[in-house]
């Protein structure tokens, strides 16, 4: 493996910038291997399943995990909490920029002048460091938090909820679970009524979203570690079903974790490339991913290299890329 296998050229102008409404008005670019894909809408899904199918997503909630902070002195520093460290979560793992200045114990201020993170030691990845937020982190969050959309999104986000599931529940990510953006509770109410059973695992978005592959073998990459649960009910639902159909990365992440570790909740570093064996996912839902990324290479080790052909396909059909994007149905079977 080389990381120049999973380079591909996205112009600027085909990241999405903003939601499409309604939700589930994306186009859907349907893999039927060796046959010319299929251009749906999200809308057309349950008319894509069959009995003895599950469906299955990951109801993590975007926390607003921005924090725009200053240092005594006045340089500016952002701070991006990734995960709680501390059953009282005042204790993060978080991404700072710039780090390399910051001082154990100095205390991050906001624009009035309020202490609101103090810095802690740095960790083994990147510019993560462990940080002590200073007050209720419920109330520091809604009164100084943004949410952290990606930084190839310009465009202000009008509506914060556009950038949440309508079914999340569970605080913890620093990135949605972008492919279920794409649901409404009508469509989950429309696959239900099809005899297609909706369930929910739970997988905190961390760090890798923001990490690029730099190795030149991706193979030599460290995933970062990430919290995951699949409650007992969404695993037998998995295990008696014909077909899984995962909606988006972090929930294939949730349930093959489940099914390598042997353990339905705990810490994931699992990495998905090419010539690793799925599990439990059949089908799965999922926005077009940034080149040379982690989540580009689980694309390509559940469908092979025809991906390639359904991105070039995407791209002449002027579909819409990333988190607010346009989405692919995929089946490892076809």
């Amino acid at each position: 493996m080389r990381l120049e296998d999973f380079d591909y050229d996205l112009p600027e102008e085909r990241i999405a910038q903003t939601p499409i409404e309604p939700r589930d008005a994306a186009r859907l670019l349907v893999d039927r291997g060796s046959a010319p894909p299929q251009h749906l809408t999200v809308a057309d899904l349950p008319t894509l399943l069959r009995p003895g199918d599950v469906v299955v997503v990951n109801e993590s909630r975007v926390i607003p995990a921005r924090l725009r902070l200053y240092r005594v002195t006045g340089g500016a520093v952002e701070v991006l909490l990734l995960e709680p460290l501390s059953a009282d979560r005042t204790a993060w793992e978080a991404l700072v920029r710039p780090a390399r200045r910051l001082r154990i114990g100095e205390e991050l201020v906001t624009s009035d002048g309020r202490a609101i993170v103090r810095v802690g030691e740095r960790t083994a990845i990147g510019d993560t460091v462990r940080v002590e937020v200073v007050g209720p982190v419920l109330d520091v969050l809604d009164a100084y938090g943004e949410v952290p959309l990606p930084p190839y999104i310009h465009t202000p986000l009008v509506d914060p909820d556009r950038y949440q599931t309508v079914y999340a529940s569970e605080p913890g990510s620093a990135a949605a679970p972008t492919a279920g953006l794409h649901l409404t509770p009508e469509l989950i109410a429309r696959i239900a009524a099809g005899g297609v059973p909706v369930v929910a695992v739970e997988l905190a978005v961390g760090l890798d979203t923001f990490q690029p592959v730099g190795e030149a073998d991706p193979r030599d990459h460290r995933m970062h570690s990430e919290r995951y649960r699949v409650p007992a009910a969404a695993w037998a639902a998995c295990q008696t079903a014909e077909r899984v159909v995962a909606v988006g990365t972090t929930t294939v992440r949730a349930l093959e974790s489940a099914a390598t570790r042997g353990e339905l909740e705990g810490r994931t570093e699992l990495f998905l490339y090419r010539g690793r064996r799925f599990e439990v996912v059949d089908v799965l839902l999922t926005n077009f991913h940034l080149p040379r990324t982690t989540l580009l290479m689980m694309i390509d080790a559940f469908i092979g290299p025809r991906w390639r052909a359904l991105y070039e396909t995407a791209l002449f059909e002027h579909y819409r890329f990333l988190s607010f994007g346009d989405a692919m149905l995929l089946d490892r079977h076809a």
